[in-house]
């Protein structure tokens, strides 16, 4: 539908007809020039100017064209098929082939009349109905949030959501804060008869332990209909295709609706992703044993440091240190002393030196095999100590010592200490300490290492170090200039009950001089050990030049190798400065991966490991749930319907009058003198014009 509007007042057409009018009178009946051509010729030249002069007066008032545009809108039909495992558990393959002709049938109805979108849900949800029903989960929230996101805006008439009830991921879908505003009908699939059923339901475990350790695995057990019945709790250890059996115990099933938590202790052994199986034995008349059995993945860290304490001599304050750090339980602790020093101090990952090197004992071994490895360590000095040899073999800090004297030392900390943080109860707690006992003399720290503790001589606040920590060579150190350790655990104990300010000074010092850095210039991450089958595997990786900057102008490959040995390899895709890949998604089982590279002729490799795991959820919960399918309709508006009743959702559909499609209307506007079609008629009434007038002499 089309309409002129103006910009000025309607009359003003008059006005210009009124200017047409008087061009054409003054040009063919007032000029003298034509008035001997025929009558015919006078009037059909003077309307032709007419009309020209009004067309062009009219341009001028700036009328404007409106196209009002229609378009109706279907209601759109959302038809979605649950594609989950246990919709088809149980299910005749001829029975489902005549419920998909029957869908199929539906949609073939209500194209017709309205717009029909299908989809299928259960681990995601995506477009089209797929024919397998391989989803490894059931997520009925999220196919609602999604039809309400995609549609919510537009005309929907109806929601068909095809499923069994059961849901094992997000939240019920009553209690969905999202509105549809549409009626939900629901085809109810599945059997709702409760059969004679043992269920390993659900097993809770930690997903990381420490080797060595015992961890708790607890598994929910659940019966139906197999009152008296008896069966057996097996945890077996997955090693490639073999099992090994860990534990069994007895289940006594007592009633038809039976429930119990049976708590497993295992020890975590050897490091690596481990597999455990737990498994209930079948019982008789049994309907599925599928929710038997139930896979864990326990990822064991290695992570435990070997820690030497080596001394001089017998001192409380080692005891103090070995307490502290076995609160730790990451931690292995050796005490030992340095004229009987059995093992190779390369076996250890960190060292302590109480009051070595001593003027009794230059520790002369011990201490170039430090360095040479590059082990971390940690000074503690003392009267023993042999300060001029100490200043040989650190740059930290540099003692001029002023003979055997000492002083009485408290500590104070630097608020600009930026290794790590310390607790505002320590920082607050520690000035009052008991004082320990420090070298008398001068004290010069250079640029390697920074201050924790100064030292308070009295109530004078000294440059002087107490603790300082850095970087020596490749390795970590650090130094403590005090003895008398024990007097600040004891004291921490008399003040607080417990040793936690003292703990945590100690172990926060180990801790940063024994982490690790990781200086391989070629690198591999996987942002999890333990994937879930359905997920995809992604891997980072980096390169690094000689000046540790990153680089990606080699091709970086990855080989996957399973249990059984077979190889999968990809290549690395560049992404900025680094590699990516996507692996895809892997069968379950263990794997163990290779990256390499190749970077000016020097062959770089990272080895890790990692496990895919079984998802089970869809096998342990295989009565269909129609009641929450019939409270999902009634909350909607709609209609709960069996397969054999598809058909009957067209008319229940239409029966709706609030179903009905949406005219939308859309106005376009534009100035009238744009059209193209005006100018031409324009030209061609001036150009016909002109040529008579040429043609019997008017010009």
């Amino acid at each position: 539908m089309d309409n002129i509007t103006f910009q000025y007042p309607s009359w003003y057409i008059l006005l210009c007809i009124l200017l047409g009018l008087a061009y054409a009178a003054f040009l063919y009946f007032r000029d003298k020039n034509f008035r001997e051509q025929s009558r015919v010729l006078n009037w059909a030249l003077g309307s032709v100017r007419f009309l020209s002069v009004t067309l062009i007066a009219v341009l001028l008032l700036s009328p404007l064209l409106k196209h009002i545009i229609r378009d109706v809108k279907k209601p759109v039909v959302v038809l979605a098929q649950d594609v989950s495992e246990s919709v088809a558990a149980g299910w005749p393959e001829a029975e489902r082939s005549a419920y998909r002709e029957s869908v199929q049938q539906l949609a073939r109805q209500l194209e017709g009349d309205f717009e029909v979108k299908e989809y299928s849900f259960g681990s995601s949800v995506r477009e089209g109905i797929s024919d397998g029903y391989t989803d490894k989960l059931s997520n009925l929230s999220d196919v609602l949030s999604t039809v309400y996101d995609l549609y919510s805006n537009q005309n929907l008439g109806a929601v068909i959501l095809a499923t069994d009830g059961i849901y094992n991921e997000g939240s019920n879908p009553l209690y969905l804060s999202t509105q549809l505003g549409a009626p939900v009908f629901t085809i109810a699939l599945g059997d709702t008869t409760a059969q004679r059923d043992l269920i390993a339901k659900r097993v809770f475990h930690n997903r990381i332990a420490y080797l060595g350790d015992k961890f708790s695995v607890q598994v929910d057990i659940a019966a139906e209909n197999a009152s008296g019945s008896k069966s057996q709790l097996s945890v077996y250890k997955v090693e490639g295709n073999q099992l090994r059996k860990l534990q069994q115990s007895p289940v006594d099933i007592t009633s038809n609706d039976f429930f119990e938590t049976r708590e497993l202790i295992l020890e975590a052994s050897p490091a690596g992703v481990q597999r455990y199986r737990v498994v209930l034995s079948e019982v008789p008349g049994e309907a599925s044993t599928a929710n038997n059995s139930k896979d864990i993945f326990v990822d064991v860290l290695d992570a435990r440091q070997k820690i030497l304490i080596l001394a001089n001599s017998p001192h409380p304050d080692i005891s103090a240190f070995r307490q502290a750090l076995s609160s730790n339980k990451n931690y292995e602790i050796k005490v030992a002393y340095i004229d009987e020093l059995k093992e190779n101090v390369t076996a250890f990952d960190f060292v302590i030196l109480h009051q070595l090197p001593s003027r009794a004992n230059d520790a002369a071994g011990v201490l170039n095999t430090i360095r040479e490895r590059n082990i971390p360590h940690f000074f503690i000095v003392g009267s023993q100590s042999n300060l001029s040899r100490l200043n040989q073999l650190q740059s930290m800090v540099s003692v001029r010592a002023g003979g055997d004297n000492t002083n009485e030392v408290q500590a104070r900390v630097d608020k600009t200490f930026g290794f790590f943080k310390l607790s505002e109860r320590l920082t607050d707690n520690i000035t009052n300490f008991p004082p320990l006992l420090a070298p008398f003399g001068e004290y010069s720290l250079s640029g390697n290492g920074q201050v924790l503790l100064y030292q308070r001589i009295g109530k004078v606040d000294t440059r002087y170090p107490l603790l300082a920590l850095g970087e020596e060579g490749q390795a970590k150190a650090g130094i403590l200039f005090g003895e008398g350790l024990w007097k600040w655990r004891l004291f921490d104990y008399l003040q607080n009950q417990n040793h936690d300010i003292f703990d945590e000074l100690v172990t926060k010092t180990v801790q940063y001089l024994s982490l690790k850095e990781d200086k391989r210039r070629f690198r591999a991450s996987l942002n999890k050990n333990i994937f879930n089958e359905n997920e995809s595997i992604y891997f980072d990786a980096e390169l690094y030049n000689e000046s540790f900057e990153l680089v990606n102008e080699p091709d970086a490959r990855m080989a996957i190798t399973d249990g059984e040995g077979k190889e999968y390899n990809f290549t690395f895709n560049r992404v900025g400065e680094a590699y990516r890949l996507n692996a895809g998604i892997l069968p379950v089982g263990n794997y163990n991966f290779q990256a390499s590279t190749n970077y000016n002729g020097e062959n770089l490799t990272y080895t890790g490991q990692f496990s895919v795991q079984p998802i089970q959820l869809e096998s342990y919960e295989t009565t269909a749930d129609h009641g929450l399918l019939r409270l999902l309709s009634d909350k909607y508006g709609g209609q709960l319907v069996y397969p054999a009743d598809v058909a009957s959702i067209d008319g229940l559909i239409r029966q709706r009058e609030t179903v009905k499609p949406v005219i939308y209307e859309t106005a376009r506007t534009q100035p009238v003198i744009n059209l193209k079609w005006l100018f031409f008629a324009l030209l061609g009434l001036l150009t016909v014009e002109w040529f008579f007038r040429r043609y019997f002499g008017g010009y």
